[in-house]
């Protein structure tokens, strides 16, 4: 296999994503939560992979025909973004206007945030909240908070967008790598197991959920207050 076949099919693997989200958007327009979030996690673990490969495989040298980053950003925005912010709106969590809100602000705000130039700190990891919003609306999915928590955190955490808090990226910061990736992994296995169970109430899941999320949430923070010692 030449070099540039194996770049075009890390481009065909990358744009499986747009699969999986269609099959993910069929199963929320019928309701069914836990088979949408299985597709989710899906493509969740595509954008976890490819990357690592598309370097690996040097994508831009010998594929430069098509616009990895472009790809990846429209796959994310629907997989991230739109699908489950149609799943929080259409799932009862938020009634009423707080669903309104919730909609606009996330879809609004997230595609602002997406053509943002300035999305990535030097260390790769994001400047902002990286609109990962998969996370946090199969959170409110497996806490089913109060109403008010829930649109209150919306908000928060759209603001936190266009903030220089900074947030990890579990595979490209290198610094605690050691100990996000393994974190970011365990959360993609209770994300999958609540789904599979339907997000049946679960004491081993949804702490498993809190616990994961409030480390990705908020080590980047931490990493900005405790310095880095260089040898």
């Amino acid at each position: 296999m030449t070099a540039r076949v194996r770049a075009i099919a890390v481009h065909l693997f990358t744009a499986t994503g747009a699969v999986f989200a269609m099959l993910a958007m069929l199963a929320a327009v019928e309701h069914k939560w836990s088979l949408m979030y299985l597709w989710l996690v899906v493509a969740f673990v595509v954008d976890g992979i490819d990357g690592p490969l598309a370097r690996r495989f040097e994508v831009k040298k010998y594929a430069p025909m098509f616009d990895g980053v472009l790809l990846d950003l429209i796959i994310d925005y629907l997989t991230y973004v739109f699908i489950p912010a149609f799943a929080l709106f259409r799932s009862g969590l938020l009634p009423g206007w707080t669903g309104w809100l919730s909609i606009i602000v996330i879809t609004f705000g997230s595609v602002m945030y997406f053509a943002d130039k300035r999305m990535k700190t030097r260390d790769n990891s994001f400047a902002g909240f990286p609109a990962c919003w998969n996370m946090v609306v199969l959170v409110f999915f497996v806490l089913a908070p109060n109403f008010w928590i829930t649109v209150t955190m919306v908000v928060i955490i759209a603001a936190a967008m266009f903030t220089p808090l900074k947030f990890v990226h579990p595979v490209r910061t290198v610094r605690w790598r050691p100990v996000t990736l393994p974190v970011a992994l365990a959360w993609t296995g209770f994300a999958g197991w609540s789904a599979w169970i339907n997000f049946a109430p679960n004491p081993v899941v949804m702490t498993g959920v809190t616990v994961t999320s409030l480390y990705l949430l908020f080590v980047g923070i931490a990493q900005q207050i405790i310095p880095e010692h260089r040898d």
